[in-house]
Parts: C-alpha cells; structure tokens; sequence
C-alpha cells in the first residue's frame, strides 16, 4: 500500500481505528499489506502524530495490525500463530507441546471439598485472599530487593497476563522492550499485539547475554524480559556470575522497568539469582502456579515496586478483574496439602530426569546435548532445524523447531529442536534418539 494513499480516513484516533478496520474487513487492505508509516499518515489526513500513534496501538492491541518496529505495521495475517500445547498431528507422535505431565498434577478434588463452604466473595472485599497473600508473601519475600514489609502482591490470571498489564502500563506504541532470544512464545505475541518494538538479547548456557543486554540498553529500551531460570525454549538459567553482571550493567538505568519470569519455580532445579539489584527503581517479580498446579489454574503472583504495583492494582480492582477467589483458595489448599507438595517435588526431579535421560541418548549417538532445566529439552543440530523436522514427520514424529521462537529479524536458519519428551518410555525415548541422529546425518 502506498504512503499516500487516500483510502484511510478520519481525524480522531477511534475514526482512524474504525476506517482501517472497516478497510480490512472489506478486502481493501489484504492480511500482510504495509500501513502508512506514523508520521506519513498524520502527515496526510492533517492531524496530530500522536493521533495516528493512538490508532494504530488500539488496532494492534485488538489484533488487526502487527507492529513491527522498524519494518514497520501490517495487517495481521490470518494464519494461525504459533502457540503451546498440542498440535494437529494426525497420526504423528507429537512432541512439541510444552505441557506437564497431567499424572504429576495434584489432584483438585480434595482442594474443592475443603474450600466448598467458605462462603460468596462479595464486591469491595480485598482482591486477595487472607491465607493465599501469606503464603504468596512468603514465597516472594526472599528474592525481591525490598524488605519483606515493603514487598506488594499483586495477583493476575496468569505469567502472560502479569507481563502484559506490567508491559501496558509502563510502554507506548514504539517503545523499545528486551526479549531473550530465542524467545517465549507468548512475550513475542504481546509485543506484536502492543505495538512495542522487541530488541532480541541472546541467550546461551548462562542466560541472558551481557553484551546482549547492554546492546538493548544502548537501543534505548524501557522494560527487560527475563526468565531467570529454566529459559523456555533453551532450558538454560542464570548462574550466579551472570546474573550479578546482568545487575552491574543495569545499575546504570535504575529506571528501566525489568520483569523477571520466573515461571517454572517450584520445579526448578536451579537455585533462583535475581538481576535486579537493591537500589533499582522499576522492577517485578512474577511467578504462576500453572506448570505445577495445573495451566487452567490460572493465577500468578507479582511483587515489585511500589509505583508499578500501584498502577496495577487500578487495573485489577474489585468488580473489574480481579483473580477468583475460589481459585485462591483452591490453590492455596493445594500449595499447603503436603501430599500436593510431595508430587510436586517428584514432578520436579522427573522432568530433570528424563530430560538428563533423553540428552544422554542423543549425546551417546553422536549428538551432543545438555539438559538445561524445565519441561522441554533444547536440542542443537547440525543442519538446519526444519530439514530434520520434516524427515521426522515421515518417520512418525511431530518436533517443534527453533524457528518459532525466533525473534532477530532476517536470522539465519535454526538449528534447534525444541522437544517435549518427559512422558515418552524407555523404548520410545529410544527410537526418537535414534530418528533425530539419522534425520540429522541424512543427506539431502
């Protein structure tokens, strides 16, 4: 589409909104096709930069443009994105799907009788609930750079919507936000969705890179994205020296808003290492009990600084959306059932087991691989990721490859997997190791 075309109209942020989505919804603007640049569609329908800046935030937060930093905002194509869990595989065996095992979930029903008779939650009553806010204080408390008594909770309905609203509140269309890379799934989809323009930080075997870090720094970022362990997809976490380097050279920008994920915490096999040092201003601390209450127990716990808790807590008032207080109460029964506990201690130790497992069979055949930490396993190649997937399909096998989580545009070709293979049994772990080795060393 041409930067001078006439097609888009209005002289309000809601006019511009409505014409360009009235313009897609007809066929006039095609899934793909370049909008106008900011300046040049002020410029040509004689309003205030800001006013196209507006419009074109609230039509990528519903979905119908793509902010692309740089390369600019486009339609958004209609083509499923990629996302977690199961895909359409057929016959195929799948394993891509990021998911826990569902027999080393505990059990709710014990957790629905003991809450069944406390009562209706009514309107203006605290958003958190009395036990879950102290047991979520005591789990915070230690790995925050506040003391225990200036620690504030807020609670979300989930990690990625934690990140979203913390993003929301503190960037506008445009602003600059670090992501690791290769990235979460869901952090590249919210800033595309918010129109932020993702600075990739590479990730090795320690975490998020300095020289990575620094670099984002210098675009000007105003928010970092961190997981702090268990990477999803490498698996990798920080190791103490990183994370006390990652602090040094935040040190400098006590203003740049740093959320750390720190998803996969009761599993983890890793010791937590924050990045944010004592006296930096603008920092959260998030935690979901998904991956070891359930991903329908969707409920996560956020601490950070005051002024961001604040603008939190607007958002999460009472009769708006707040988090359910039945599920509060569910998962607080849950996190304090010391059978719960026990299983999910051994859910823990399980997939560092047979993560360790299956990367030992592919080391053993010629493929190195560590371990890493979380559900998945990173897998390195020695082609390209995609050649190897697609020699999987016809052997029975559906992989997710490292291009999904990509994020530098214009990169190069992956040449990892990303597998999920905790719930596989010896002989199928087995067979799989032996089909990635011969895909991998197959010639074309």
């Amino acid at each position: 589409m041409s930067t001078q075309t006439p097609q888009i109209s209005g002289g309000t942020a809601a006019e511009i909104a409505d014409s360009v989505r009235g313009l897609v919804e007809r066929g006039h603007l095609a899934p793909g096709e370049v909008l106008p640049p900011v300046r040049a569609l002020a410029e040509q329908l004689g309003v205030n930069r800001n006013t196209a800046v507006a419009a074109y935030r609230d039509l990528a937060r519903s979905g119908v443009v793509v902010s692309q930093g740089r390369a600019g905002t486009r339609v958004a194509r209609r083509s499923r994105v990629p996302q977690e869990g199961f895909a359409a595989a057929g016959a195929l065996r799948d394993v891509g799907t990021g998911n826990p095992d569902p027999h080393l979930i505990p059990d709710l029903a014990p957790a629905l009788a003991s809450v069944a008779d406390r009562g209706p939650v009514l309107y203006g009553e605290p958003t958190i609930d009395r036990d879950l806010g102290s047991w979520a204080l005591d789990w915070m408390a230690p790995d925050v750079p506040v003391p225990a008594s200036d620690v504030r909770l807020t609670l979300t309905s989930g990690a990625v919507d934690a990140v979203e609203r913390l993003l929301a509140q503190a960037l506008l269309r445009d602003d600059a936000v670090a992501l690791e890379d290769p990235c979460f799934l869901a952090s590249i989809h919210l800033a595309q969705l918010g129109g932020y323009r993702a600075v990739p930080v590479a990730v090795d075997a320690e975490g998020m890179t300095v020289e990575g870090l620094r670099h984002a720094l210098e675009q000007g970022v105003r928010a970092v994205v961190c997981t702090p362990r268990a990477q999803n997809p490498t698996g990798s976490s920080l190791s103490p020296a990183r994370a006390a380097a990652l602090r040094e050279v935040l040190a400098d920008h006590p203003y740049v808003l740093v959320i750390q994920d720190d998803y996969f915490s009761y599993l983890s096999q890793q010791p937590f290492h924050s990045i944010v040092g004592p006296d930096h201003r603008r920092w959260a601390l998030v935690r979901s009990v998904s991956k070891f209450v359930g991903p329908d127990m969707c409920l996560a716990v956020t601490a950070c600084d005051a002024d961001t808790a604040a603008r939190l807590e607007m958002r999460l008032s009472p009769g708006t959306t707040w988090v359910s207080h039945l599920l509060q109460r569910i998962t607080h029964a849950v996190i304090t059932d010391p059978s719960a506990l026990a299983l999910i201690e051994r859910a823990g130790k399980h997939y560092a087991e047979r993560n360790a497992a299956f990367a030992a069979l592919l080391t053993e055949r010629g493929l190195p691989t560590s371990p890493g930490d979380g559900v998945s396993l990173w897998v390195p190649l020695p082609v390209a990721a995609r050649e190897v997937a697609d020699r999987l399909t016809r052997r029975g096998w559906l992989v997710r490859t490292g291009d999904e989580f990509r994020l530098a545009e214009g990169a190069p070709p992956s040449q990892h997997l990303r597998l999920t293979v905790h719930d596989l049994d010896e002989a199928s772990a087995a067979t799989l190791a032996d089909d990635i080795v011969a895909a991998a060393t197959a010639t074309a």
